[in-house]
């Protein structure tokens, strides 16, 4: 198996996917034959809000399944340190008690958000990782109809990001809230983020060919155990059994941001979780989804957040200005 680096679209008919848990995308299924050649380890579980599926090719199984283990301890970790849905998080400790009082963070908590606020500054706001007493207002998971308008106009415009400070500070750091409305939600890169941690643990651990699939992200390393790049389809939005584009992928990130995956209806009306700052409200746009394809998870999640709604040139221009190398998918 060689290494190389490079995405191209090539059509696919849909027998050779297989659509594992309920994310952004079908991955190809591995011929069994294979498998006599090569240790195919494999693990499905939910982590961080999705589905995560882990996928190791080496030649010894040991190593494979170790691998798949240290992937997860990964997950794990990240999504118990920077979730806003436990208390004892950073970033629900910060959330209760920063718009108070200096609250102390993990060093890689600080290097996240760090990251999230430049790519707020980069999109003018229209990525915001302070907007989650938005995201909470909505929670299209579990609500049928819209909040009330007044709460909603409440948030609306408030550029929270600008309001939000962390300071480094010996092994840590430090996070402090000017705004009382202000809620961190990492939603938005903190899978990202994992995934270059997950990779990076691969490749310490000498695995050259993987692909972590978290959800609406992924990155494949190396090649599959077929020898060619990793076979990666973007699931339709009108029909998520079935590949609306195709990819072969290797040593990339690809992020997906799309409308279809959480959302409740009302009059007929679709209310997805990807909220437009300027409204504090689901972004309305005819765009369904948004891929990117980047050299790193924590630039390609960002930016695919960003570029969700706006039309395939102006996302791909938009793109290109942040990140060398990069591709954009639009789906309408």
């Amino acid at each position: 198996m060689t290494e190389t680096r490079r995405s191209i679209q090539r059509p696919f008919g849909r027998r050779e996917f297989l659509a594992l848990g309920s994310g952004a995308f079908a991955l190809a299924a591995l011929p069994i034959a294979l498998r006599r050649h090569v240790a195919v380890a494999r693990r499905t579980l939910p982590v961080m809000g999705t589905i995560a599926e882990i996928t190791v090719a080496d030649r010894s199984e040991a190593r494979a399944l170790e691998a798949v283990e240290a992937v997860i301890a990964e997950l794990r970790w990240v999504e118990s340190t920077m979730t806003r849905f436990r208390n004892d998080s950073d970033i629900g400790r910060a959330n209760a008690l920063a718009s108070r009082d200096g609250v102390t963070v993990r060093t890689e908590t600080a290097e996240v958000i760090e990251s999230a606020l430049r790519w707020a500054s980069l999109s003018d706001g229209r990525f915001d990782p302070a907007i989650g007493a938005a995201s909470e207002l909505w929670d299209v998971t579990n609500r049928h109809e819209p909040p009330p308008a007044d709460a909603v106009r409440r948030l609306a415009g408030r550029n929270f990001w600008r309001h939000l400070d962390v300071e480094r500070r010996g092994r840590g750091g430090v996070v402090r809230y000017g705004e009382p409305d202000l809620h961190l939600d990492l939603g938005g890169i903190g899978k990202g983020y994992s995934l270059d941690r997950a990779v990076r643990v691969l490749r310490e651990q000498g695995i050259r060919h993987a692909i972590v699939n978290l959800g609406g992200d992924l990155y494949a390393l190396g090649a599959s155990p077929e020898g060619g790049d990793w076979r990666v389809g973007i699931r339709s939005p009108d029909d998520l059994s079935s590949v609306a584009r195709t990819l072969e992928v290797s040593n990339r990130a690809v992020a997906t941001s799309g409308d279809y995956e959480r959302f409740f209806r009302w009059h007929g009306e679709r209310f997805h979780h990807l909220i437009d700052p300027a409204t504090a409200g689901p972004r309305r746009t005819n765009v369904r989804s948004v891929t990117v394809l980047a050299d790193r998870c924590i630039d390609a999640e960002p930016c695919a957040v960003s570029i969700f709604g706006l039309p395939q040139e102006q996302a791909l221009a938009f793109a290109r200005r942040q990140l060398s190398g990069v591709d954009v998918i639009t789906l309408t």
